[in-house]
C-alpha cells in the first residue's frame, strides 16, 4: 500500500515513516511538474530503506 502511495502521493510516505522534514521538502519538490518523478523515486527509495531498517531491528531483538 505504501508503495502505491509513494508513486501517487510521495510526500505522504515520508509522514508515514516518521520523517516529517523530508516530507515537507518532498511536497515542495512534488508541486513542480519536473520534480514529481524525482520525488516519487526518492519516496520509493526511502521506503525500501525504512523496510530494511525495520527488518534489522526485528532481527537484533530475536
Amino acid at each position: 500500500m505504501r508503495l502505491l502511495l509513494a508513486l501517487l502521493i510521495p510526500p505522504l510516505v515520508f509522514f508515514t515513516i516518521y520523517r516529517p522534514f523530508q516530507g515537507i521538502f518532498c511536497a515542495i519538490l512534488w508541486m513542480t511538474i519536473i520534480g514529481w518523478p524525482i520525488a516519487a523515486l526518492w519516496a520509493v527509495y526511502s521506503l525500501s530503506q525504512y523496510r530494511n531498517e525495520e527488518l534489522r531491528r526485528d532481527l537484533r531483538w530475536r
